[in-house]
């Protein structure tokens, strides 16, 4: 202010007050919203407030409010100070708690003071204001206005206001004796505001001329703005082909940043500004125009976020009280009635024009993003006018129409194809981020060639030009000329942020009265300087422009809606591909918090909401593709299961009926469709259910494809391993599915077939990958090694688990009951006696060479080397238990070793021996499990060669090359032993039996080595009581006994070269103690010679080739040795007379 007390309108500092003010309004808005919020709900607010015990006093305080003073005398009374009692106890926990509501409200108070001041001010000044010359200065006036009247209208709406600041200052007067000093007028401000619409077009009467201005001069902009979308097409609005000639040149607007500013924005403009000083509604048809536009196209208005305004309620509501206002409400009521009737598909005809404008604009603009320079004023846009439709389907959607004489249609506010809108929209914004680059070159280019020169030689043609605009005006063209591409290549950082300041300063000193330079006398200065600003914004600012033009934060406060709209969009296969747009939209959450309200983030969980939804969006859209495999991945093991050998057997018998029958009349039977049949087709027009899977899964991959991260809050999502992990999982449950195994029955699927259908599934994943960059083979990796184990990473069983325990626990298990034999030649365990159909499981079909070969191939090394182990175990508790037997019969087997030359005294001895059939059971139960052990070694052998042909063949040239010297001690041979095992390789001695065994090694070497000789000595000497079994018969199609007994050759020469391995002394050792074996069984078999009794000989000849089947199955005997011992024209004899048996039979 001068001397003489007049404004000098260049000392108000007009810019950077309404720039401040405006920033600090978001601030005040934002901290009165989460008061509002948090008061509203019970879980959130204060405890005190809810407390049943200060209710009296809360509601006393209310009802004196503001008078909250502890001195006046009717605080005295008994009754009063009873109920204020409880407040006097918490009295601190009440400051503290309500310390941050008092002081808010006192923020807003002093913000109020502000912007009465500034509006005062600007009043004085006598500020021209025109949306189309002075944007700056127009927008943050009419800006500072709506935040103001909007901050009041939450500020009205929280219901405990006066509870708050009543509570706190009777507890600041009982801690410090006063009351606060900002409580008078804090107290007086909430009373003014009981009726905030009133009071606050009483306080803008005053502001009414500049305020009629700035609306008068959206005349030119928001009837342009708020066109139909049939005239949007017939402009070809947004379109880049519409002029191929001039595709190249930029595109320009003589309102610039005009042509992007919200449109939802100037409509609150334009009903609050009115609303506030209605007078020009009777002065100005333009102003009238205006009006009625504005209310014809909504019936709520946001405030701030989710708080929303009813319009026409509100406007009736002010305009009743008002004389000679009934032609107003008439008027107002009609445009509610028109735009609850007809802005639903005004509206909705605009965003189908926008998805296929913005479809074009991004399909062309990826092809050639050179295009993005001149024509990114398009893509600003595009991105403003679709932001402005999501945003009125959200508000409209959630908020329901007033009850009117017509209603409103519900289709025309679910619109199922809003995700194809929000899709190009962060299609847009992500080529302005990726070709950010290129942007600058063209605008730097641009500022530095043309905008500086035209701008220069406009000053220089200025009839007035005063110092001070000369110097701002010169300052402009002295930074554009100092531009060039080189910074842009060297990755240097542009600021035109104090360019665009001086530029809003220079609007200001040329808008108020008494300028020398008018700035609405110089249009075309006013012109260049806002297209020069939106050129700068090109080069520094694109985020903030992104974030100006397309910020949908404001879904962070529809969840519901949120997710309604996502769940609609994974129900509708052709939106599916736009699903990713819901997490991408999670990330500008952010975008709506502010500096003033820092606990906004934590506190009211504006950062973890946004992590949350992402999260779900991201975890939903990758169970929705699991599904969709899974259901592809079941109907292909469907089609391999048809495939399968044991479905053509129908198919032949069929084949072979017809052939029998067919020059007879009988009727034929039909022959069943064949696999592959459901591929042919008639016309390309039928879509089966699999191409209806496999549309979905093209466009949600193409979805979770889109982007490799996500940024949300300083967290980094990455869609794709939400597939992976979600593949993982449904992968790994499936193949524990496909087992089909039931304890109950003990049925369980054959190995054979889960291969089948396992390579089905794999067959499918493995082709996702032509959809989505996943690494399948990852997925494959560690699913199936998981399986290999006996637990996945879970905790749950694996079908290495299940199929170990399936073998251990009901086939060999049933092996004992007499019904199913090992067979030798037939490398499999069979049933014998019974129906195989008739009998639960059939042996062999779980053990053939295919099936085990099948097993080898899905547990792979790791799991076959698991059911070794577990093998192994049952074997040492066998073992375990003839170790107790031969304890029991020590004495007696001691001497039996030692006279083994004198049979009578043999034959005395050996009748005082105890649980002899106990032995021989027990041992042939151990021969039944290395048998087994063996068929499964040499399945995986099998498989090994076949799928590591080299790596096996080095396997076996160390293990038959690696020298058993002195030097190689027995550790460094069971290590080459252990390898070759790993690899399904037969070992001389069983790594994994002796490492069983060596668990049961005592203190006492030399009392286990005895033991193990003895143990050897019972099974030997034991042998003849196989004779009185009549299953101990040789059966020669199979190359087995009945009982199994062939097993025990198996059994001893295992047994012995583990247990001699461990105690004794290597190789020596275990062929003295199997010789010495040798000797004692051909001893006590000869002796069945001599027998007469026809029970002990009719099996003896089936008994006699065990020692046969001993030698061949031992590396360590010869049949010279056996020859030695056992005549050899008896095991001859033995042979013709148990196959002349078996052919009687």
């Amino acid at each position: 202010m001068s001397r003489t007390g007049q404004l000098i309108p260049s000392q108000q500092k007009l810019a950077e007050k309404l720039t401040v003010l405006n920033d600090r309004a978001m601030g005040m808005l934002t901290r009165i919203y989460n008061i509002k919020k948090a008061c509203g709900d019970v879980k959130s607010k204060p405890a005190f407030l809810s407390d049943k015990n200060l209710e009296g006093a809360i509601k006393f305080i209310v009802r004196k409010f503001p008078h909250v003073d502890s001195k006046n005398n009717y605080w005295t009374m008994p009754f009063v100070q009873s109920q204020l009692q409880q407040v006097n106890n918490i009295k601190g926990e009440i400051m503290k708690q309500l310390s941050l509501y008092y002081f808010t409200f006192v923020d807003v108070m002093d913000f109020k003071d502000h912007v009465s001041e500034l509006l005062t001010t600007m009043d004085a000044c006598n500020v021209h204001f025109d949306i189309t010359t002075n944007y700056d200065l127009t927008k943050g006036y009419l800006d500072l206005i709506i935040s103001y009247v909007s901050l009041m209208l939450l500020l009205a709406r929280i219901d405990d206001r006066k509870a708050v600041l009543g509570l706190y200052n009777y507890a600041h007067d009982l801690t410090h004796g006063k009351v606060d000093q900002n409580f008078a007028r804090l107290g007086q401000m909430i009373l003014d505001y009981e009726q905030p619409l009133k009071k606050l077009q009483e306080e803008f009467t005053p502001h009414s001329k500049l305020v009629a201005c700035a609306l008068l001069s959206l005349h030119q902009v928001y009837p342009r703005r708020n066109l139909p979308a049939e005239q949007w097409r017939q402009a070809q609005m947004l379109s880049l082909v519409s002029a191929p000639g001039q595709m190249l040149n930029p595109a320009q607007s003589e309102t610039m940043p005009c042509e992007y500013l919200s449109v939802e924005t100037m409509e609150k403009w334009i009903i609050f500004g009115f609303l506030l000083c209605h007078g020009q509604l009777t002065q100005s048809d333009s102003a009238v125009q205006l009006w009625r536009l504005a209310l014809s196209g909504n019936y709520v208005i946001t405030l701030f976020r989710d708080e929303v305004l009813y319009i026409h309620k509100t406007v009736e509501g002010v305009f009743e009280g008002i004389k000679g206002y009934g032609k107003r409400v008439t008027e107002t009521k009609e445009c509610a009635n028109y735009a609850v009737v007809n802005a639903g598909p005004f509206h909705r005809e605009r965003r189908a024009f926008l998805r296929t404008a913005l479809k074009e604009l991004v399909m062309i603009l990826a092809d050639q993003p050179g295009l993005l320079g001149p024509k990114a004023l398009f893509v600003f846009m595009g991105l403003s006018f679709a932001r402005d439709e999501v945003l009125w389907l959200l508000r409209h959607s959630e908020n329901p129409a007033p009850k009117l004489n017509k209603r409103p249609n519900p289709v025309d506010y679910e619109d199922r194809q809003l995700p194809e809108l929000l899709y190009y929209m962060e299609e847009l914004r992500g080529l302005l981020r990726k070709y950010n680059q290129v942007m600058q070159r063209y605008y730097v280019q641009y500022l530095n060639g043309f905008d500086s020169i035209v701008l220069n030689n406009l000053v220089q043609n200025l009839s007035v030009c005063p110092e001070d605009e000369s110097i701002i005006m010169s300052s402009f063209v002295n930074t554009m000329n100092g531009l060039s591409v080189k910074q842009v290549e060297e990755g240097e950082i542009f600021d035109f942020r104090g360019m665009r300041l001086d530029w809003f300063r220079l609007q200001a000193y040329t808008s108020v009265s008494r300028a020398q330079l008018v700035l609405r006398e110089n249009p075309d200065l006013a012109r260049l300087m806002n297209t020069i600003t939106f050129h700068t914004y090109m080069v520094d600012s694109l985020d903030e422009m992104a974030k100006e033009t397309s910020d949908l934060s404001n879904f962070c406060f529809y969840g519901r809606l949120f997710e309604q709209y996502f769940q609609w969009c994974l129900e509708t296969p052709s939106q599916m591909r736009y699903s990713i747009s819901f997490p991408l939209i999670c990330s500008h959450f952010m975008n709506c918090t502010h500096e003033i309200c820092p606990e906004e983030v934590v506190r009211h969980h504006i950062g973890d909401r946004s992590l949350s939804q992402a999260n779900f969006f991201l975890d939903e859209m990758a169970k929705e593709a699991k599904n969709i495999i899974t259901s592809i991945c079941d109907e292909q093991c469907k089609l391999g299961d048809q495939l399968l050998p044991k479905n053509a057997a129908k198919t032949i018998s069929i084949a072979i009926e017809r052939k029998r029958n067919q020059n007879k009349a009988k009727k034929l039977p039909q022959e069943p469709d064949k696999p592959g049949r459901e591929s042919m087709r008639r016309s390309r027009t039928d879509v089966t259910s699999m191409d209806k899977l496999y549309l979905m899964l093209t466009e949600l991959c193409s979805a979770i494809n889109y982007t490799p991260s996500i940024q949300v809050w300083e967290h980094t999502f990455a869609p794709r391993e939400y597939l992976t992990q979600h593949l993982e999982s449904r992968f790994t449950k499936a193949l524990v599915g496909m087992v089909m195994y039931n304890p109950d029955s003990g049925e369980i699927a054959k190995p054979s077939e889960l291969l089948n259908s396992v390579e089905a599934y794999m067959g499918v994943l493995q082709t996702i990958e032509n959809y989505v960059h996943l690494d399948i083979t990852r997925v494959f990796n560690n699913v199936l090694l998981q399986q290999t184990q006996p637990q996945d990473s879970h905790g749950d069983k694996t079908i290495t688990a299940l199929y170990t325990n399936w073998y251990l626990e009901v086939l060999l298990r049933r092996v004992s009951t007499g019904q199913i034999m090992f067979s030798p030649n037939r490398h499999a365990f069979v049933n014998v006696g019974v129906d195989p159909n008739q009998v639960a499981v059939n042996a062999e079909e779980f053990s053939d060479i295919s099936e085990l070969r099948s097993l080898a191939e899905l547990l792979g090394p790791y799991g076959m080397k698991f059911l070794n182990e577990s093998l192994m175990w049952h074997i040492s508790s066998q073992v375990a238990e003839l170790k107790k037997l031969v304890t029991q019969n020590k004495d007696v087997l001691t001497t039996l070793r030692t006279h083994f030359d004198k049979p009578a005294l043999m034959a005395e001895h050996f009748n005082r021996l105890r649980d002899v059939d106990n032995v021989l059971k027990r041992v042939t139960i151990v021969g039944v499990i290395l048998s087994f052990k063996t068929l499964a070694q040499d399945a995986l052998n099998d498989v090994l060669k076949k799928r590591i042909p080299f790596l096996m063949s080095s396997i076996i040239d160390f293990q038959k090359h690696f020298p058993e010297t002195p030097e190689n001690n027995m550790v460094r041979v069971e290590i080459v032993n252990e390898m070759a095992s790993a690899a399904g390789l037969p070992c001389d001695v069983d790594p994994a039996l002796c490492a069983a065994l060596r668990v049961q090694k005592s203190e006492n070497p030399d009392e286990d080595y005895k033991i193990a000789c003895l143990l050897m000595v019972f099974i030997a000497v034991s042998l003849p009581m196989l004779s009185l079994d009549s299953q101990s018969s040789f059966r020669a199609d199979l190359e087995g006994h009945t009982n199994n007994i062939h097993c025990l050759a198996k059994a001893v020469n295992s047994i012995a070269a583990a247990m001699f391995t461990i105690y004794g002394k290597g190789r020596v050792t275990i062929e003295e103690r199997l010789k010495e074996f040798l000797a004692l069984a051909s001893s006590s078999l000869l002796k069945l010679g001599q027998e007469t009794d026809k029970l002990a000989l009719r099996s003896r000849e089936s008994v006699y080739l065990l020692l046969d089947q001993i030698v061949r199955e031992s590396p360590f005997l010869t049949m010279d040795l056996l020859e030695s011992c056992f005549p050899y024209a008896l095991l001859r004899n033995s042979y013709h007379a148990v196959l002349r048996q078996d052919n009687r039979l």
